[in-house]
């Protein structure tokens, strides 16, 4: 993993999912470096994969087993909500994306890696939320 630590949204992972070639080579070009994920980064891609996509369990476990690998799995601790709630209320997120960015936070990463909030955002002066898809 290089020196900055990064942190994977939900929403960036779904695209190794994705006939978007190009955004699915991305996310497996920035996965190759490693990276931070929560339980709830799990949790949310399963429901997804399953709900959305028609994935069986099976499915989603074997395409859950490289990031596993991949990434450090951070658990989703009373911290993390009370933090969540605090993101939410200073940056009006909503709770789930406040969810994910407070456990980027905790996770002491600089940069998360999302689709969902603006790109170049800087929070609490160090975690950057940045678009991987803009272009450079």
């Amino acid at each position: 993993m290089s020196a900055n630590k990064v942190f994977f949204d939900t929403n960036v992972l779904l695209y190794l999912l994705s006939a978007d070639h190009g955004k699915a080579d991305r996310t497996e070009s920035l996965l190759a470096r490693g990276g931070v994920i929560s339980v709830q980064v799990l949790n949310e891609f399963a429901a997804v994969a399953s709900r959305k996509l028609g994935l069986s369990y099976l499915e989603i476990r074997d395409v859950l087993e490289p990031i596993r690998l991949l990434c450090r799995i951070d658990p989703m601790l009373i911290e993390t909500h009370d933090s969540g709630l605090r993101v939410a209320e200073r940056y009006g997120f909503s709770l789930y994306d406040s969810l994910i960015v407070a456990a980027a936070l905790i996770a002491g990463c600089d940069t998360l890696y999302s689709e969902d909030m603006q790109d170049g955002q800087i929070i609490d002066g160090h975690l950057v939320i940045r678009n991987p898809f803009l272009p450079a």
